[in-house]
């Protein structure tokens, strides 16, 4: 069987806008079909961490919070991004310490990031190969897993020189 790969959208040229609004749209659409509450700062930080298309720091949110009008504590970016963690709207990418926007907030999926160690890019795709492989070891040895970060550093297109 042969799978059809979607292309990492951090690295392939879009429609920018539509992009973030359809993420924000399916955001706003599953809180208020399952009654969670996208406060501000919330949607806030959903659209900065969008419209990067890259990994951010909390503090680098929380700067851009202060400069949006928002509180400059840092509690109020952590809540923040915990909730949008939770909830499977924003992914953290180890690696970096960093958090980055989920590229499909609709679909339950087992993310992969690849991220650029010149430019901090960051795309996230679909692993479900490595899921299953990883589930099929951890099956046979009795672990249950409760959370896998698959992480791959390397060069852009941009960066690599091949766009």
């Amino acid at each position: 069987m042969v799978k059809t790969v979607k292309k990492p959208v951090g690295f392939t040229i879009h429609d920018h806008v539509l992009c973030v609004k359809d993420a924000v749209d399916s955001v706003e659409k599953y809180c208020a079909d399952y009654g969670l509450q996208l406060t501000a700062v919330r949607r806030k930080v959903l659209i900065l961490l969008l419209e990067e298309h890259r990994a951010l720091g909390a503090y680098t949110i929380l700067d851009m919070l202060r400069e949006a009008g928002f509180s400059s504590q840092p509690p109020v970016a952590y809540r923040a991004l915990d909730f949008l963690v939770k909830h499977g709207f924003v992914h953290k990418v180890e690696r970096l310490n960093a958090f980055v926007a989920c590229n499909d907030p609709r679909d339950t999926h087992f993310p992969a990031f690849m991220i650029c160690r010149l430019c901090d890019k960051v795309a996230e795709s679909q692993s479900e190969e490595n899921k299953d492989t990883l589930s099929a070891v951890a099956s046979a040895s009795g672990f249950k897993i409760e959370q896998a970060v698959v992480e791959a550093e390397g060069l852009c297109p941009v960066c690599s020189g091949s766009v």
